[in-house]
Parts: C-alpha cells; sequence; structure tokens
C-alpha cells in the first residue's frame, strides 16, 4: 500500500508535470510540432525490426502523438479497459481501423477487437527520470501490464520537460528500459 506522503508527493508531481507538458506542448513552434515524433530514430527503428508486435496509445491532450512514427508498422496493439478496473489488455489494432472511447475517456480498439500481447511497448509518461522510473497518470495500469508481462520491452514516451531528477517510487512501480523525447532516445536499463 502507498503511504499517505508518498501518494501526495506523486500527485503534486503529476500536476505540476503536466502543466509544465501543457505549456511546452502548446508553445512549440511550427516546425517543432511538424518534426516531433514523425519519424522513428535509428536505434528504435533496429530494435522494432526484430519485434513480433508493438504496442502504442493513442495520445491523450498534450501527450506526444506517436502513431503517424509507426505508420510502416502493419499492426499495433492499442492499450484496451472493458471497464473501469484496475486491469487492462492490448488488442489489435491497424491504422484506418475505427477507435471507441473507452471507460476512461481515450479512445481504444473496439472490445471486439482480437486480445493482443506486445513484445514492445511505447507507454505515456507524466514524468521520468533518467534511472527509466516512470510517473503515470496515478492507476498503475501499465506497472501492473509491466509485472504480468516482464519480457515485454518498455519505452516511455515523454516531452523533455518531462525529466525530473527523481521520480519517487515504491516496490510496484516497473522501471521503463528507456525513454523517447523529441530531444534523444535515452536507454536506462540493460535490456536494450
Amino acid at each position: 500500500m502507498l503511504s499517505e506522503g508518498l501518494a501526495e508527493k506523486k500527485q503534486h508531481l503529476r500536476e505540476k508535470l503536466r502543466f509544465r507538458r501543457k505549456h511546452f506542448a502548446a508553445n512549440l513552434d511550427a516546425v517543432a510540432r511538424l518534426t516531433a515524433f514523425r519519424a522513428v530514430p535509428g536505434p528504435v527503428a533496429a530494435i522494432l525490426a526484430d519485434q513480433a508486435l508493438v504496442a502504442a496509445y493513442v495520445a491523450w491532450g498534450d501527450e506526444p502523438d506517436i502513431l503517424p512514427m509507426l505508420a510502416d508498422q502493419p499492426e499495433l496493439a492499442l492499450p484496451h479497459h472493458a471497464e473501469r478496473v484496475e486491469t487492462m489488455d492490448f488488442r489489435r489494432w491497424v491504422t484506418g481501423d475505427a477507435l471507441v472511447k473507452g471507460p476512461w475517456g481515450t479512445d481504444q480498439p473496439a472490445t471486439a477487437a482480437e486480445i493482443a500481447t506486445p513484445s514492445f511497448i511505447f507507454c505515456p509518461l507524466v514524468g521520468f527520470d533518467r534511472r527509466g522510473a516512470r510517473l503515470g497518470q496515478g492507476g498503475g495500469h501499465y506497472d501492473r501490464y509491466f509485472a504480468a508481462h516482464p519480457t515485454a520491452l518498455r519505452i516511455g514516451v515523454g516531452w523533455s520537460v518531462q525529466e525530473i531528477d527523481a521520480v519517487p517510487a515504491e516496490p510496484t512501480d516497473i522501471a521503463l528500459d528507456a525513454i523517447l523525447t523529441e530531444q534523444e532516445f535515452i536507454i536506462t536499463g540493460d535490456r536494450l
């Protein structure tokens, strides 16, 4: 169970980093907006080439939109929530397929889409540090999925302004293997 002090600290950080992310994304110049997350960086492309199925996400609000970057992937897996519960799975999705509103308000594949187990997962984040610690939305959905599928490579995606010195972590937080920002690809673990 998360201590009350740590929970408050994480919530304060989320608010601060969401504000920072919102203003950074709103003030991107036209060239940066057109180029950010539009091409797969070389080191990432080499890793993607060996993956059976890649998971991405549908950007929400001012999260980086990585779907254009992955347009050459014949098929992706996207997060899917059956209802407002602690768990999520991934469903197969092909560019152009319809998306539906999930119970948390995010776009997701229809329930009829095939359940998938990706070997490589791009996940959004609210904050990160260079050790691979990730601060998410607070529901623990990705951490639970990562714990249940420990062999999947985990790449966090965020704007460079979302980096902090140290994300407060607890034992249930699962570290990322790398982080991709509009400026760099940061390898944080020893699996890449």
